[in-house]
């Protein structure tokens, strides 16, 4: 079988299911809109997936069987390769809609589990799974050079059952701050009905406990601990009785610890040498996920407040939080100047985060539910800076293969 016959039945089902959750999602009128969304998505897509599989493909990091392709080329990308982004352009924005539209549909049906896996794929922000699987994959893959199962499994786990634990344990707990919320109930978070609270706790676990078994076997205690680590600091974050996130600077310390332990864990797994280049390289990446979670906490000023919630920035209030925001992006890129080449190069990648966060660099309390625009921005901001985290990777590959 040609790699054409499976990208096309690839595509068949990806596009019928798009259509589908489009047709079931879109509100009257809205579906016009929606089919020039994905063909903007799909365009982005086609481009970055030239210049990623070119870029590949020409440091050769991987080859097609010529027997297998047709032989049409966009730069030194078959055209195969454009598959998988079409497919994910067409199904994933249908999907999206498809479950917001449910979740408001059925938010008032009590007593069952009807719309829990919906409602759990929302909790889990798929928008955000690749922020903690990408430092795992990448952490992992460029110790170890290889892709085995350690690698696949625990790739999946920090891309779907650790976020369905982080951000669903979250979203029970802030069911009454979510309440008065208007940011909750889709790309930002669930808006998780209390009948499914306990449902929700009990998913969380069984999808993770199995998980972290199986990785800590896979590697000795340096894993444990990373793993321990990075598991009740998703629990902590939200729990009654703990609630760090309601106790200043430590809710920033434990939610970047949400996004820095899955690359600690890769590099615990693959068994990497503590260089000082490699700490200088998590400190920067732990004072960047500090930066993201004081920032962000800055639009919910509000809502925390009238739910009695504290946060780094319900205590030292919406300026200086956004300061020290900017303050900690422009530390974090100023510490990968001192990493091996070609990490500084990464310090580059600061720049937009600061930018978009100093606009609000007099911003008050009151009008801190404004920095949600530079939020939204922010999340997007993360998928360019990816791009560019990549190609790094793939020039520190090449240099030291």
């Amino acid at each position: 079988m040609t790699y054409l016959w499976l990208a096309l039945a690839f595509i068949a089902a990806a596009v019928a299911a798009g259509v589908i959750f489009a047709r079931q999602g879109a509100r009257p009128g809205e579906s016009g809109k929606h089919w020039k969304a994905v063909g903007l998505a799909l365009a982005a897509l086609a481009v970055l997936t030239a210049v990623f599989d070119s870029v590949m493909i020409g440091m050769e990091l991987f080859h097609y069987d010529s027997a297998h392709i047709l032989g049409l080329k966009v730069g030194l990308a078959p055209i195969e390769d454009f598959a998988y982004p079409l497919a994910g352009a067409v199904a994933l924005p249908g999907l999206w809609m498809w479950l917001t539209r449910k979740r408001s549909g059925e938010s008032n049906r009590g007593g069952n589990l009807k719309g829990l896996i919906p409602q759990a794929l929302l909790a889990s922000r798929p928008v955000s799974w690749i922020n903690t699987a990408y430092p795992f994959a990448a952490a992992m893959l460029l110790t170890t050079r290889e892709i085995d199962w350690v690698l696949i499994v625990g790739t999946f786990y920090f891309l779907i059952p650790y976020n369905l634990a982080m951000y669903g344990i979250n979203d029970v707990f802030d069911y009454e701050s979510d309440l008065k919320n208007p940011r909750k109930g889709g790309m930002e978070g669930a808006l998780l009905q209390p009948r499914l609270h306990r449902p929700m706790l009990w998913l969380a676990a069984i999808t993770n406990v199995p998980f972290l078994l199986v990785l800590a076997f896979a590697g000795g205690p340096a894993a444990w601990i990373s793993l321990a680590v990075s598991a009740f600091a998703v629990v902590a974050y939200s729990v009654a009785g703990l609630r760090f996130k309601e106790r200043p600077v430590l809710d920033s310390l434990t939610s970047s610890t949400h996004f820095v332990s899955p690359a600690v864990a890769g590099l615990a797994l693959a068994g990497a040498d503590v260089t000082p280049g490699l700490v200088v390289l998590l400190v920067a990446f732990f004072l960047w996920g500090m930066a993201a979670h004081a920032f962000g906490a800055v639009q919910d000023i509000e809502p925390d407040r009238q739910a009695g919630i504290g946060s780094i920035a319900t205590v030292i209030g919406a300026r200086r939080t956004v300061r020290l925001a900017v303050v900690l992006w422009l530390v974090a890129g100023l510490a990968m100047l001192a990493t091996p080449w070609p990490g500084p190069l990464a310090a580059i990648i600061a720049v937009p985060y600061i930018i978009n966060c100093a606009r609000y660099w007099n911003v008050t309390d009151t009008t801190a539910a404004r920095t949600n625009v530079a939020w939204r921005r922010f999340i997007w901001l993360n998928y360019g800076s990816g791009f560019l985290v990549t190609l790094i990777f793939i020039l520190q590959w090449s240099l030291t293969s």
